[in-house]
Order: structure tokens, then C-alpha cells, then sequence
């Protein structure tokens, strides 16, 4: 199930995204108000979603090119960030994992949804660049759970741009802010539940104007998702709807290189196998 957050003339609902069509899920009916209230129900809420949306009309709903999509999950409790979590694509033989997961963070209010426009003051950071990460979004609570179980506390999965500062009093002092101004967090389109996608062998990268500068895999992955949800569930408590950005393939070379920063007109695209894309444009 593809499940977003959209805004409309009720305000923000949670809606589900049936093919080409978006169907807003009835506040009153006990179905969920939001995308955490949802992930916290668990399975049982996905399947009252699935019988409502069952007996839905043929063609009910809205085109998807109708919709303003807010963040997948607009008030995220916390956001996490894993560093240096992948190999480089031409690293062909084994590569030992770093001694632990890197985590940083980055603030709730920096979410946005698809279709956004990113401005920022240009006086606080010139350098700014995307990333495209695959994002989990945990649904049971977790709080010092084993790997083999970890897998069992997600509830879904979506693509984040995890928008960062490269400027070096940020980047090298501040990450937490040189991530967190407002915008720098898309999240969406939409997430799709742990039953649709298996994230073990996704492609996943990101184009400035139509210009690749990231595609990887996330076979990539150094800490795999599972390792990464018990270590952090061992320091802190994840809660439903926490955010999890599980890190970003290598920048390519080339055309526009590694050091191409984000300037004004660009339009970002980060995409994920099996989820879709998510687009940003820069103002």
C-alpha cells in the first residue's frame, strides 16, 4: 500500500495512492488522521484501509497530478541521519563496515513534500547539496531491539532528501543546523508499507535538471537497515512515524561533478526504485 499525506479544501488527510489516483482516506470514519496515528495501528489499520479502499468506485479519487503532496510524514518525532553508510558502486570486494553507525540528525520542522521550493538565506550557507536516501519510517516502538528483529518496527519506506550544507563551519561543526533549515528535509511522495518492497536490492539516485549525480544500490549499504534500527533503538526509543535517512550512494564524477552545488532555478529529483520520485526545485 502507497500511503501520503496531501493537502486539499478539508485541510491535511492522509490518502491513498491507488495506481494513477489518489483516494483521501474519510476523517471521521476511524481510519487513521495521520500518517503516524496510522503507522502506530499497524497492521490492523492497513487492513481496515485496504477493505474501505476495496469498495471504493471505479475512478474515485483524484489524479495524481492534482494533488499537492505535504511531506510523507509532516510532524516526524525525530530524524535520523546515517554517515559514510555506503561503498563506493566500483568496490567489488568486501569492505569492513565502520566500527559503529555514524548518526546525525536533523530537525522536524525541515520537512517538506514533493513538489516543494527550497529557498534559503544564502548568507548563512553558499554550499548546499542533495542527497538521495532511502528513508524508513518506523511504525511499532522500538527501544533496544535485536537486528533479527528489527525489520519487525518498520512500517514503511520513502525517499528523503537528506539536503545538507557543505560550508565547513556547518558542515565540520554543525550538522544538525548545516541540515535543518526549513526545507532541507523532502520526504515523500508517499510511503510504502514493509509488505510491498523489499529494500535489500533497490537503485536509487538523484538528478539535478535532469543531470544524474548519484545512482547506487543499496546493496551499497555498509550497516545494513536492520543493524541501523538496533543500534539506534539501543541509545534512544523510536517511536511511529521517527524518520530513518539510511544514507546516500557516492556523488558521480561526472557530467556536472561532485563539487556542482544547488543554485537557483535547479530542479532536484531524487528517485527510488519500487517508491518513485521526489522533486524539488530550488528559488
Amino acid at each position: 500500500m502507497r500511503l501520503a499525506t496531501i493537502l486539499d479544501e478539508a485541510g491535511p488527510s492522509v490518502a491513498v495512492v491507488e495506481r494513477d489516483r489518489c483516494l483521501r482516506l474519510p476523517p471521521n470514519d476511524g481510519l487513521g488522521g495521520s500518517l503516524r496515528e496510522i503507522a502506530s495501528a499497524g497492521a490492523d489499520a492497513l487492513h481496515r484501509i485496504a477493505a474501505w479502499v476495496d469498495v471504493q468506485p471505479r475512478g474515485a479519487g483524484r489524479p495524481l497530478d492534482e494533488v499537492v503532496f505535504l511531506a510523507a510524514v509532516p510532524d516526524p518525532g525525530a530524524i535520523y541521519t546515517v554517515g559514510l553508510n555506503y561503498r563506493a558502486a566500483a568496490d567489488a570486494g568486501p569492505v569492513a563496515a565502520p566500527p559503529r553507525p555514524l548518526i546525525y540528525g536533523k530537525a522536524a520542522t525541515s520537512v517538506a513534500g514533493d513538489g516543494a521550493v527550497l529557498t534559503w538565506d544564502r548568507t548563512l550557507t553558499a554550499n548546499v547539496d542533495p542527497e538521495c536516501e532511502l528513508g524508513v519510517v518506523i511504525g511499532a516502538t522500538a527501544s533496544a531491539v535485536a537486528s533479527d528483529d528489527a525489520i519487525d518496527h518498520v512500517f514503511g519506506y520513502t525517499c528523503i532528501n537528506d539536503i545538507s550544507s557543505r560550508d565547513a563551519w556547518l558542515d565540520g561543526d554543525q550538522w544538525l543546523l548545516g541540515k535543518s533549515m526549513p526545507g532541507f528535509c523532502p520526504v515523500g511522495p508517499w510511503v510504502v508499507t514493509r509488505d510491498e518492497l523489499d529494500p535489500a536490492d533497490l537503485r536509487l539516485g538523484a538528478m539535478i535538471n535532469g543531470i544524474p549525480v548519484q545512482d547506487g544500490r543499496t546493496t551499497q549499504l555498509r550497516t545494513s537497515i536492520s543493524e541501523v534500527i538496533s543500534y539506534l533503538s539501543r541509545h534512544v526509543t523510536l517511536r511511529p512515524g521517527d524518520l530513518i535517512a539510511t544514507g546516500t550512494p557516492p556523488r558521480l564524477d561526472g557530467p556536472l561533478g561532485p563539487d556542482r552545488h544547488l543554485q537557483l532555478g535547479d530542479v532536484v529529483t531524487v528517485w527510488i526504485e519500487g517508491i518513485g520520485e521526489l522533486t524539488t526545485t530550488v528559488a
